[in-house]
């Protein structure tokens, strides 16, 4: 048996200049910097793991993206304590990102999950989680 961890995500996007808007801001508050920028992707990394925006070809960019499809549904960040998820909630309302489902909050009935939830311009849902048990190293 080996042992891995997440590398980088690609997420294809259909405008890259409005992802990049979105994208910049949130990925500097979560501990990340912009690594590689070229005029068809940016890499943004923290040291544990890679977040890649490409752009689509113009032949996918009209299909559109929806989470309840087959594929990706979100991307969920791991906040180290329960306090940066609240610290997240005060980032989205100062740059006018709307929560979802009333978060932050509890959102699991047998072990501590507490999180919020928002959405990208292309409805892709996001998520900063702080739970304990996804920390444990696994052993």
């Amino acid at each position: 048996m080996i042992r891995v961890g997440f590398s980088h995500l690609d997420y294809n996007v259909s405008d890259l200049k409005k992802a990049v808007a979105f994208y910049d801001p949130l990925m500097k508050f979560l501990g990340f910097s912009k690594e590689v920028e070229s005029r068809e992707w940016i890499l943004y990394g923290n040291g544990r793991m890679k977040l890649c925006l490409v752009q689509c070809g113009p032949s996918f960019a009209g299909e559109g993206f929806h989470r309840k499809r087959p594929g990706l549904n979100h991307i969920a960040f791991q906040a180290e304590h329960r306090e940066d998820v609240d610290r997240t909630a005060v980032f989205l309302n100062e740059h006018g990102i709307a929560t979802l489902y009333q978060s932050p909050g509890q959102f699991h009935s047998e072990l501590e999950y507490y999180a919020v939830f928002f959405e990208d311009p292309f409805r892709l849902k996001l998520e900063v989680v702080y739970s304990p048990c996804y920390l444990k190293d696994g052993e």
